[in-house]
């Protein structure tokens, strides 16, 4: 896939701001979602914050060659719920957060002392293209779910599956297409700079459309139309314009955790440790799918330049820096991925211009509350674009593969359906995800048939 802007590339600056507004756009709905399913008092500024710093030290870590946006993972929900399920107050809890980030960042640090050591060849006889390819599939197919409960902004559904069609969820399918289409339009016939940002156009035609539902709902009385919620820009004059109306700084995790140490024991610090440590092996998994698509994409091989040790050291560390601001441990982010593959800008300075505008846009208010503003079925429109790019990246990775073989057709059918089935496995408190599982019991399979396919070769 030709790239229009390369890693070392560096757009004018006029396009710049706009190419790495719209990366935040991409990775934004994910990054909040995760400290509002958490709750306890974790916010949307400061979980921004944290990926904004969390994408920075990945950079440096990575000498600014691997062009991927850091956000709030999803792997460690459970992991931070126990953090405060075990806490004796708040600031334990948020302390809790923080300790745990250190212990999963550190198990990175060992991982990527390791590959340092030994090389990255074993990873690659590991997980073949019959490997990674259907791993990194999964990765799309299971967020898939996700982006249509997102177009009917969680509409009721029937026995079989299917989605009601209220009036509400009209109105969230028809924002959400044309969200999408626009997005599609635009990525496929626009023209120098249109299709270099569909998502931005395709963002705001659904932003658009919603606004002009949710006025006539209100004028009409209607509360099924009224899909935009407003509360986030009123509670800016809540309490009248003040100058946090404009700028308000993130309630940092660190300020509140700091207080938690008189309250730390040794059976706290190890329930925390058993949620956390067990869970950074199993991202560790997807942390290679991830830069695996992302090399497929940008025809660059990550695992050897900058290397697999530096992508999971800087993983690791800028993990712990985003939890200490935002609580949230950082992870890879596959919607930034999907954003550089549609929009075909893979250019570093990109990327951290998108950190450092979710670093700064985390103090101002108004930006905060336009972004919690759009509404999920817009996102949704969105995220069917992104979640099937990464999908069909990992797809296209088994294209040369020799699907005749049987032993590679049971390696990539294990994966797929035990991923797309959802074998997810709960052992005490840790949780090893469905794509985790898939992918062990898809190198299992390879390792036992591997005789084979060298006998068919």
């Amino acid at each position: 896939m030709k790239m229009i802007f390369n890693i070392n590339d560096k757009p004018k600056f006029p396009q710049l701001l706009v190419f790495a507004f719209q990366q935040l756009l991409a990775i934004m709905a994910a990054t909040i979602a995760v400290p509002a399913i958490v709750g306890n008092g974790m916010t949307a500024a400061a979980a921004l914050f944290g990926a904004g710093v969390g994408t920075l030290v990945y950079q440096l870590f990575t000498k600014f060659r691997s062009p991927v946006f850091l956000g709030s993972s999803f792997a460690f929900i459970n992991s931070m719920l126990a953090a405060f399920a075990g806490a004796t107050s708040m600031a334990l809890g948020f302390l809790g957060l923080i300790i745990g980030a250190i212990l999963a960042g550190l198990v990175y640090v060992v991982l990527s002392a390791i590959v340092k050591f030994a090389g990255v060849n074993w990873i690659n006889k590991l997980m073949p293209p019959v490997v990674i390819g259907p791993t990194v599939a999964l990765i799309g197919l299971s967020l898939a779910g996700a982006a249509v409960k997102d177009v009917f902004s969680y509409g009721p559904q029937d026995g079989n599956g299917a989605y009601v069609m209220s009036t509400n969820a009209w109105v969230s399918f028809i924002c959400a297409m044309v969200t999408l289409f626009v997005v599609v339009l635009v990525s496929t016939y626009g023209k120098k700079m249109a299709r270099l940002i569909p998502f931005i156009i395709g963002i705001l035609a659904g932003y658009a459309v919603g606004l002009v539902f949710t006025l006539i709902g209100i004028a009409a009385d209607i509360p099924e139309l009224k899909i935009i919620d407003f509360a986030p820009f009123q509670a800016l004059v809540a309490d009248g314009v003040t100058l946090s109306t404009f700028f308000a700084v993130p309630e940092f995790t660190f300020l509140t955790g700091l207080k938690g140490f008189s309250e730390l024991d040794g059976t706290y610090f190890a329930t925390v440790a058993v949620a956390y440590i067990p869970v950074a092996f199993v991202v560790f998994a997807e942390h290679i799918a991830d830069h695996k698509n992302l090399s497929s994409i940008i025809e660059k091989d990550l695992l050897e330049d900058p290397g697999l040790h530096r992508t999971l050291l800087g993983d690791g560390v800028g993990s712990i820096a985003g939890a200490i601001f935002g609580g949230c441990p950082n992870t890879t982010y596959g919607e930034s991925v999907g954003c550089v593959a549609i929009t075909k800008n893979c250019s570093i300075v990109t990327i951290t211009t998108t950190a450092i505008m979710a670093i700064i846009i985390s103090f101002i208010s108004p930006f905060v509350a336009f972004l919690d503003s759009i509404p999920g079925c817009v996102m949704g429109g969105v995220c069917i674009t992104l979640y099937g790019f990464i999908a069909v990246s990992g797809l296209k990775m088994i294209q040369k593969v020799d699907l005749e073989n049987s032993a590679n057709l049971f390696t990539a059918s294990v994966i797929l359906i035990t991923g797309i089935g959802g074998t997810a496995i709960a052992i005490g408190k840790v949780t090893i995800t469905a794509i985790a599982c898939a992918l062990i019991l898809g190198i299992f399979t390879n390792i036992l048939l591997s005789k084979k396919v060298k006998d068919e070769e």
